[in-house]
């Protein structure tokens, strides 16, 4: 059961922003669709009106500054005066610690609470204190998900150099043709893995050894 003891008869009005990766435009649908019905469930259970429902389908590794629908989110709460913004997780916010804490900062600054399912937290308590544990857990998780960041860039780096190290090949092999989605998929899968981690596409081309405009028009045909 969780605790509603962050909300006051005060608070009316909410949004629901919910983001997943955009591995694949069903998955990621139903990926938002689960966050947004648990969401919407606790503002039923709460006397929550949510507004406005903001879905972002974009890659992890995306900073904040070009996730369009998280800005639009957060200035639409900020000049429609919202009360709280309902979110599955911390790590919706974004993937870098000091980026979640920039965003908490100006939710802050403009006196908006946020409400962070997974963790049970939010920005401020009933009697509207700030809470204390908010930025430790920021602090500990969005590390957390930097060092797993990391931990994948030098899996799949360690896996090329012994690859190459094997006499592997890497690169688009000559004379190859047009493909169907399923040779692609086989042939290029190291790029697909690390598209599908949250890796740019230039990280991509460099620990894979392709070219960026390979990795874009892989990016492209499986719609990472």
């Amino acid at each position: 059961v969780e605790h509603a003891f962050i909300l006051n008869t005060v608070m009316k009005t909410a949004i629901i922003f919910s983001r997943c990766s955009s591995s694949g435009a069903l998955e990621a649908r139903q990926d938002t669709t689960r966050q947004v019905e648990d969401l919407q469930r606790y503002a039923t259970t709460n006397h929550l009106t949510i507004v406005k429902i903001f879905q972002e389908h974009i890659s992890g590794g995306k900073s904040n500054k070009d996730r369009p629908i998280l800005q639009e989110a957060l200035s639409f709460s900020q000049e429609n005066h919202i009360d709280i913004i309902l979110v599955s997780e911390l790590s919706r916010l974004g993937r870098r610690c000091d980026e979640i804490l920039e965003t908490i900062k100006y939710l802050k600054d403009n006196h908006i609470n946020c409400y962070f399912q997974k963790e049970q937290l939010s920005i401020f308590d009933s009697e509207g204190k700030e809470n204390p544990y908010l930025t430790i857990m920021t602090a500990v998780l969005g590390t957390a998900a930097e060092l797993e960041r990391q931990s994948i860039y030098y899996r799949l780096k360690s896996g090329r150099d012994k690859y190459i190290r094997d006499g592997g090949k890497i690169g688009k092999p000559r004379g190859s043709g047009v493909k169907d989605k399923a040779q692609l998929a086989a042939e290029y899968k190291s790029i697909i893995r690390c598209l599908r981690s949250g890796e740019s596409v230039r990280h991509t081309a460099l620990i894979t050894g392709y070219s960026q405009s390979t990795v874009q028009r892989v990016k492209k045909v499986f719609s990472l």
